[in-house]
């Protein structure tokens, strides 16, 4: 199976926010910010494995910034690194200023996503390559994640968490 890149995977969704959308304080609900990352996560990891996906877990959510009623909100999502199964996307949020046209990066989200075939089952997705620094930083910090997840769910011995021994020495 041959390696893929991030930019393979690449989801761009751009989208108004609408008073429908919002809560007392005219800014986007944060459940329907999850909504829209989690539909850029998928897409991106469709995209990667070419298979069928589904959320596994939505590991990390920051809600830095306030997406006020109105604004342009762009969530850009790419895998940042594939496992046997298992893709890790990383997810950016970034709202447009109405009237410089400024981006500014809102919030963040990593999601775990797992390919399966048509019973459900998981089934093998390609390995990634990543190209530019970030995406090595974001692939290299994906296997911290995962090991810790592991450790703290009882499925791997601490001692056998390699890369977050490395990360103590």
């Amino acid at each position: 199976m041959d390696a893929k890149t991030p930019a393979e995977s690449r989801t761009t969704l751009t989208d108004l926010v609408l008073p429908s959308e919002t809560n007392p304080l005219n800014n986007l609900f944060g459940g329907e910010l999850l909504a829209r990352m989690d539909r850029a996560a998928s897409i991106a990891a469709r995209r990667h494995s070419r298979r069928i996906v589904v959320t596994a877990s939505v590991n990390h959510v920051a809600f830095n910034k306030a997406v006020p009623l109105g604004s342009v909100v762009t969530v850009e999502a790419a895998v940042s690194r594939a496992f046997k199964s298992s893709m890790e996307i990383f997810i950016d949020v970034w709202v447009e200023d109405r009237e410089s046209g400024q981006r500014s990066k809102a919030n963040e989200a990593i999601y775990t996503f797992v390919a399966v075939d048509e019973t459900g089952a998981p089934i093998q997705v390609p390995p990634l390559q990543p190209e530019t620094d970030l995406e090595k930083d974001r692939f290299a910090a994906a296997l911290r994640r995962k090991q810790l997840s592991l450790v703290l769910a009882g499925k791997l011995k601490p001692n056998e968490a390699t890369e977050l021994k490395a990360l103590f020495k």
